[in-house]
Parts: C-alpha cells; structure tokens; sequence
C-alpha cells in the first residue's frame, strides 16, 4: 500500500534550510531519503518552499480569488512529502518516526487512495 509521509516543520526548520545549520538540515534529509531508497520503499516526494512563496486559491460565487500566502497562519507548515510503498500503516509509520522533522515538527501518515482507471 502506498502512503504519503506528509512533513510539517517550524519556522525554524525553514530558518536551518539556508542559515549555517543547512548542511547538518539537509545531511538529514540526504540521508532519510537514502534509507528509503535503499529498502527499496521510496516512490516520490519533494520539498517544498516555505509558506509565504504560496499562493493560495478559492472559488466563490463563481469568481477565483487569488492571495499570497498559506490559508492560514500556524506553527508548522508543509514542508514536504514522501510516497513510500510498504506492505502496512505500521511498516509506514517505523518510517515517519525517522523523518528528520518528527524532533521538531510533525508528520502525517495518510495512505493514498488508489483510484481505479476506467
């Protein structure tokens, strides 16, 4: 079953992107998404640029409304997501703790839902 591994950091955890703690923040990554690779489960992901690059969009009364930044304003913002494919939410979730961003942030396990083709 394929779920995502859907990441929310700090504003902090955004800070270390690009401050002197970056290579120690993304050696993390490098090697999280390393391990998944190797196992064999990684089927996706990509970071994802910090809440106020967004642009965030609504349909109402038939017009598109259109404004910069997230919906709202929280603690912690997507950052990212991986797609691992493993055989249960157990086996997803002995991933998710190992996520750099379950120290500081939170991550959210969702299985995908398989649509069928036709």
């Amino acid at each position: 079953m394929k779920y995502a591994i859907i990441v929310y950091e700090t504003v902090d955890d955004f800070a270390a992107r690009e401050d002197q703690r970056a290579p120690e923040y993304w050696n993390g990554y490098s090697a999280y998404s390393g391990a998944l690779q190797a196992a064999g489960v990684a089927a996706g992901g990509a970071a994802l640029r910090a809440s106020d690059a967004a642009t965030t969009v609504r349909l109402r009364g038939g017009s598109r409304q259109v404004v910069d930044g997230p919906y709202s304003d929280i603690k912690e913002q997507l950052g990212g997501f991986f797609l691992i494919d493993v055989p249960t939410l157990d086996d997803a979730l002995a991933w998710a703790v190992k996520c750099p961003a379950a120290k500081t942030g939170a991550i959210e396990v969702r299985p995908l839902l398989e649509m069928s083709q036709g």
